[in-house]
């Protein structure tokens, strides 16, 4: 995952509280199935992260629990919302995947959903480690803490 982010990527949808909640260890950048109108949803910015995991079944990995909501100018054949989505990766990671997932308990978690230069829908992977609760509280107090010197240093400014 050593490429530069494009100036040109569209974010869709940032999933905030995995930040809040895990400990993000690696990143990975997966190609999504999906159906006509669900990318036309999408592109409305019609879509939920929240609850949404990633798993590996028979050598492929799928999405579960992603909300994209049925698309407002839908006909009869509009799509599912919260049907399981194939993600699209390379053998070599998937294989990668699968052996930390297993071996170290390590969970797959979508962090964003956004459209690539090219167009194509894309899926940002975080290979995630559950945080317990006195590392969200510790994580909140370092935050604070960076808050409060943040407003020292402008009130500071201010005063010359």
């Amino acid at each position: 995952m050593g490429k530069e982010k494009d100036s040109f990527e569209k974010a869709v949808v940032t999933n905030r509280k995995a930040y809040h909640d895990y400990f993000i260890e690696e990143k990975f950048e997966a190609g999504i199935m999906l159906r006509g109108t669900e990318v036309k949803s999408m592109r409305e910015g019609r879509v939920n992260l929240q609850d949404s995991y990633a798993s590996v079944k028979d050598g492929e990995i799928f999405l579960h629990h992603c909300h994209i909501s049925p698309y407002s100018h839908g006909n009869i054949m509009n799509h599912e919302p919260l049907r399981t989505r194939k993600l699209l990766l390379h053998r070599k990671e998937i294989n990668k995947l699968l052996g930390k997932t297993q071996q170290q308990g390590l969970t797959l978690i979508p962090l964003r959903i956004y459209f690539s230069k090219r167009g194509l829908a894309k899926v940002e992977l975080g290979l995630a480690k559950g945080k317990k609760q006195h590392d969200r509280r510790e994580a909140i107090k370092t935050r604070e803490a960076s808050r409060e010197v943040e407003r020292a240093m402008k009130s500071g400014k201010r005063g010359e």
